[in-house]
């Protein structure tokens, strides 16, 4: 075996970082299906949270592959082939501030940081595809989190895990709808990029930088505010969550504030 196929490999080799977030999501999840937590809200917590760094791995692994078999192979040598968080750009950006937006206020906080060479990529479709890519994840994990909603599948799943995956599933949609947002900056301005002519792009690039703040600054009106929440409800609705469901996933999420009478004693 030569030493660049052995490079190779270990560039696409799952991070033990990963693997570690994955069985303190897997375990925290045991937690809270059985109940064997002494302290519910910190098992929620510790599952909601540690689901959500997956996800966020998920979206960068998602833009990173796909550019990969788009052309660009420096991906793998940068370690965005290994799902380690430590590995991207700005882990600031693409994990803590995240994580911290689902703590203070429960919202899927776009992250975004793993650096694509796009002048090895030929072909706009394909630049579209890789911005697509990661907020495509988010729609998938939101997917598998309602599936037991809007399959009508929720006898026998307890109480406290459902609240879970409903609080879940908000994060993935809300992280789905700004990451589509075709404002600079967020994948959604990605996916059209492409397709504007040059001097448009010369014109918006310097405002790419502030494009997440900008959206967050409109999402401070409380007009948009209520509007853009009136849409993740109808989702939601659609997809069978409740709105009792997703208060109370968020209220068991922030066990701190203590514990919620309305959801302690509903079904």
């Amino acid at each position: 075996m030569t030493s660049a196929t052995a490079r190779s490999r270990s560039d696409r080799r799952i991070s033990p970082v990963f693997l570690g977030i994955l069985a303190v999501t897997a375990v925290t999840g045991w937690a809270t299906w059985t109940g064997f937590a002494a302290q519910p809200g910190l098992a929620v917590f510790l599952f909601v949270t540690a689901a959500w760094i997956v996800s966020l791995c998920l979206h960068e692994y998602a833009h990173a592959r796909t550019a990969l078999h788009s052309g660009d192979i420096s991906v793998g040598a940068k370690g965005y082939l290994t799902l380690n968080p430590l590995k991207y750009t700005h882990a600031l950006l693409s994990i803590v501030l995240p994580v911290l937006f689902v703590i203070m206020g429960g919202i899927g906080l776009p992250g975004g940081a793993v650096f694509i060479e796009r002048g090895r990529i030929k072909g706009r479709w394909r630049h579209s595809l890789i911005s697509a890519a990661g907020p495509l994840t988010n729609v998938l994990f939101a997917a598998v989190c309602t599936a037991p909603f809007w399959l009508h599948a929720l006898d026998g799943v307890p109480r406290d895990f459902r609240y879970a995956l409903a609080f879940l599933a908000l994060l993935q949609v809300t992280a789905a709808i700004l990451n589509f947002l075709p404002v600079p900056g967020l994948d959604g301005y990605g996916v059209i990029e492409p397709w504007l002519s040059y001097g448009v792009k010369r014109q918006v690039e310097p405002f790419a930088p502030f494009g997440l703040l900008f959206v967050f600054a409109l999402l401070w009106v409380p007009s948009l505010n209520h509007a853009f929440f009136d849409v993740i409800d109808t989702i939601l609705r659609a997809l069978g969550i409740t709105g009792d469901d997703r208060y109370c996933g968020q209220q068991l999420y922030r066990f701190w504030l203590g514990t919620d009478e309305y959801c302690a004693v509903s079904p």
